[in-house]
């Protein structure tokens, strides 16, 4: 529209407004290059008359202004929520005429085209009288070029046969708009851009069940010359009005506005300024002494002066709130992303994680040093020592960690404070955001899911084969492309949750909708996928995640405080390179270390790349970490120059920080070195004339060329947190073995075969060497399932190999879902013998204890356990001796 020199362009999906924040960036995109389009925003919807109505018309909505916006924004939330019929894939938003009514204000409302009310009444040959009643509702009226409709000659429920009778169509809509003095808009209905891109269409129509799908009308974007030409039968005049005339003057009723806000809104926290301040302060004194030392008053002036500039204390007091909540509640929470990069993040007790260099603090009379030359990693590394003023152990701390990488060079980039709960403690952060913000004021960021390729290419190929076509590979994979990006379903971020300021509405934002239009759900979620508005409206990101729900497992079974788990335990440090502290060895392993269920360090991949690395220290598993979650930095990278001795795992680029770090330690400035950082992380590589400057500032050739191969970093102090929470895993797997089993079976239940399990160590072995002769015929590779069942029957073998064993479920002592610690073994619940779902589980528990059963009859009876369910018990044992029936034969 805009190469042919349009002045405008209107937007109007079926139903939906989701593809407002992409035209936005279009327009904007195109005005850089000088080329100015006003984007009309809008909506085909569906008209009923009552919310009982069987029946939906298609009908147009434009947003006139700001208020007609808001108003469409009203009308696709209340058509989402209230108003959805049909099923979830073929079901339709609709819009009572009451409610449009109520909401009007600011919309121009079209007609819409053969499926509206207008046209269908037309073609039903309702008396003018009526037609003139239907007509008077609207502000303009519509008609599309007659082939748009040449499915009305070929059904027989209409009477049209002929091109003719359907120019009779459009003329009578003439007729009433010339009647009526309204507008009459000629209009393409534009599905599809050019007329060969129908066959795509037609693909996703088939694959969703369209019987006619093949008959596609010339749905695509006309020029005005191609407009002109259809409407010539209504006299050039009034075919250039309807084409060009009318359309201009709507397009000049609207106002130029965007979609979305153009900046953050961020909710209020009263008095978050001070409170920040207040806070950072006071726990840095608590920590590092009343006067405090350069290297933290500094920190803590570089890292506030941004904040409170930008209005980012908000977001952090918010964040600060949950994981206080969620701590005092018992729950330990995990930092991702690279908040973990700020200290005032690390003061208030948002993330564990210490971006100080490494260095020693008194906890008695904050005395403290600290070691900034990067010779050490980290500081849970250092070597131990006591207080030389008091004598008080000293505690180590520190990972080095710049704080650009968390807000920018600037300090201007908007926080992305992103939280790991514990899985069964997510449900009650979420409801917690409620009471912070308003249940108003909070909603679930909404996904949008588009075709992938193998989706895509099964339309492709089912389309070809319906239609009796042999089409090669080569040919299905081009046609597919055109059904790439195609939006399939609508869903929710796994813990993103968008927040409204108290003040606003969510309409000045987004509509909002049930996820996949699931009329039983009582989740909300925005309309608009929430990358388009996550730099307008704050998102947290309160993810599930399992390391906090095993490590408060582990407390209440160890009696153990997570927080009192030293970092530098060489008995755990050991098992990242040897099996000697489990008391067992390699060969009856099967592996030369003990990481087998230990988060970050459990899959073969990182396994190999231990071996490989030889880790001895703390520093050297965030490393890892970092290697494993990065792309192109490991393998045909680090690993190489590691092999070769060009480099040590100390010197390796395994995290975005490590660049910065890097480089201003040899000299680099530090906007260079920020830059360079941010360029290498996101796979952009070292312009030349970069590489020259780092060349003459003394950076290795092979440090260079490793850059040029990165495609994506991970942050280290996403990395340093996720490997504290797994140390603190190991450290339990070491010295307090059962309880960590216990543990990890629980939160993996499903994929714990207790009929395997259960029967010993042999067929534990017989079930291992089984899955391991499968993957080997299969180049190494096992589906996901099997992988994590082997995982878990590693895990059991090794926990044999212990001393330890598996006893069978217990119908009267198991648990629904966790395992229960015994002298030297373990009792596993229901849901570990595989068929036993978490319901039937605890409709079990709850049973008995109303008492012993007497058969299997008062089993199926009182507990409501389904007949499947009670033959996976029977398999298991859990039945054996028990009467089938109440029923009891005295004479056999």
């Amino acid at each position: 529209a805009a190469r042919w020199g349009w002045p405008a362009v209107a937007i109007t999906d079926h139903g939906v407004v989701q593809a407002f924040p992409e035209a936005m960036n279009t327009a904007r995109a195109l005005a850089k290059k000088g080329i100015d389009i006003k984007i009309i925003y809008g909506m085909e919807g569906y008209l009923v008359d009552s919310e009982d109505d069987a029946r939906a018309f298609h009908i147009i909505f434009l947003a006139k202004n700001k208020t007609g916006l808001y108003n469409l924004y009203k009308l696709v939330s209340l058509s989402h929520i209230r108003y959805f019929r049909g099923t979830k894939k073929r079901g339709r938003p609709r819009v009572p005429r009451a409610v449009l009514e109520q909401y009007r204000e600011g919309i121009i409302v079209g007609s819409a085209c053969e499926a509206g009310e207008l046209i269908r009444g037309i073609v039903a040959g309702r008396p003018d009288a009526e037609l003139e009643e239907m007509a008077k509702f609207y502000d303009f009226l519509e008609i599309q070029p007659i082939h748009n409709n040449d499915f009305l000659k070929f059904d027989d429920r209409f009477p049209m046969q002929t091109d003719e009778d359907l120019r009779d169509i459009n003329r009578k809509v003439d007729e009433l708009a010339r009647r009526l003095g309204k507008p009459l808009i000629a209009t393409c209905d534009v599905h599809f851009l050019n007329p060969e891109d129908a066959v795509y269409r037609a693909m996703i129509q088939k694959a969703n069940g369209y019987r006619d799908a093949e008959r596609q009308p010339p749905l695509y974007l006309r020029t005005t010359e191609e407009m002109l030409a259809e409407f010539d039968y209504l006299g050039a005049a009034r075919a250039y009005e309807c084409v060009v005339t009318n359309p201009r003057r709507i397009a000049e009723e609207t106002e130029r506005f965007l979609p979305i806000p153009d900046e953050l809104y961020a909710p209020m926290v009263p008095g978050a300024d001070r409170e920040i301040q207040e806070m950072s302060y006071a726990r840095a004194r608590k920590l590092y002494g009343e006067n405090l030392p350069k290297i933290v008053s500094d920190r803590l002036e570089l890292e506030l002066k941004p904040i409170l500039r930008h209005g980012f204390a908000a977001l952090y007091i918010i964040a600060q709130r949950l994981v206080k909540k969620s701590n005092d509640d018992g729950y330990l929470v995990g930092s991702r992303g690279s908040v973990g990069s700020s200290f005032v993040a690390t003061m208030i007790g948002v993330t564990e994680v210490n971006p100080l260099p490494p260095h020693y603090r008194c906890p008695h009379c904050q005395y403290n040093r600290f070691i900034d030359d990067g010779s050490v990693g980290s500081g849970f590394d250092l070597p131990s020592e006591d207080c030389p003023v008091c004598g008080t152990p000293l505690i180590k701390d520190g990972h080095n960690i710049p704080f650009a990488v968390f807000l920018g060079f600037d300090g201007d980039k908007v926080p992305d404070i992103d939280l790991n709960f514990s899985g069964d403690y997510q449900p009650v952060a979420h409801k917690y955001t409620e009471v912070l913000f308003g249940k108003m004021n909070v909603f679930r960021a909404g996904t949008i899911a588009g075709l992938q390729d193998k989706n895509a290419y099964g339309y492709a190929m089912h389309y070809y084969e319906d239609q009796g076509e042999a089409k090669g590979r080569p040919y299905i994979e081009h046609m597919m492309r055109g059904c790439m990006g195609v939006k399939a379903t609508t869903g929710q971020h796994a813990g993103g949750i968008m927040v409204v300021p108290r003040d606003m509405d969510v309409h000045y934002f987004t509509p909002i909708q049930r996820p996949a239009n699931n009329m039983e759900s009582d989740t909300l979620t925005t309309h608009f996928d929430y990358h388009s508005i996550s730099e307008r409206l704050v998102k947290l990101d309160i993810l599930g995640h399992d390391d906090p729900t095993v490590i408060k497992m582990l407390e209440e079974l160890t009696h153990r405080d997570p927080e009192t788990i030293p970092f530098d335990d060489p008995a755990t440090m050991s098992i990242f390179t040897s099996t000697d502290a489990l008391g067992i060895t390699p060969e009856d392993l099967g592996a030369n270390m003990g990481t087998y269920g230990i988060p970050e360090f459990r899959t073969s991949f990182t396994q190999k790349m231990i071996d490989d690395s030889s880790p001895d220290c703390f520093a050297d598993l965030v490393r890892i970490s970092g290697f494993s979650h990065g792309t192109n930095v490991w393998l045909g990278n680090a690993q190489d120059l590691i092999k070769a001795g060009t480099s040590t795992l100390k010197d390796a680029i395994s995290a975005r920080d490590d660049i910065m770090n890097y480089l201003m330690q040899n000299g680099i400035e530090p906007l260079l070195s920020f830059k360079t950082m941010e360029n290498v992380r996101k796979g952009r590589g070292i312009a030349p004339d970069v590489v020259e400057k780092l060349r003459a500032g003394g950076i290795p050739a092979w440090y260079i060329e490793s850059c040029q191969k990165i495609k994506y970093l991970f942050p280290r102090a996403h990395a340093t947190a996720y490997v504290m929470m797994g140390y603190r895993i190991a450290f339990c797997k070491v010295h307090y073995p059962l309880a960590y089993y216990a543990a990890y079976f629980s939160i993996r239940a499903a994929e714990f075969d207790a009929n395997i399990i259960a029967k010993g160590k042999d067929a534990v072995r017989a079930a291992i060497d089984a899955l391991l002769a499968e993957a080997r015929e299969h180049r190494g590779k096992l589906d996901n399932k099997k992988q994590d069942t082997l995982i878990v029957l590693q895990l059991a073998w090794e926990m044999y190999l212990r001393g330890f064993s598996c006893e069978p479920v217990d119908l009267y002592a198991s648990d629904a879902e966790k395992f229960i610690l015994h002298e030297h073994s373990l009792l596993p619940p229901f849901t570990a013998i595989p068929g036993m779902g978490q319901k039937a589980a605890q409709a079990i528990v709850e049973a008995r204890r109303d008492g012993r059963f007497i058969s299997v009859e008062d089993l199926a009876t009182r507990a409501h356990v389904p007949a499947p369910a009670i033959e996976v018990l029977r398999t298991h044992g859990c039945l054996d001796g028990m009467m089938e029936s109440n029923q009891v034969e005295l004479f056999a």
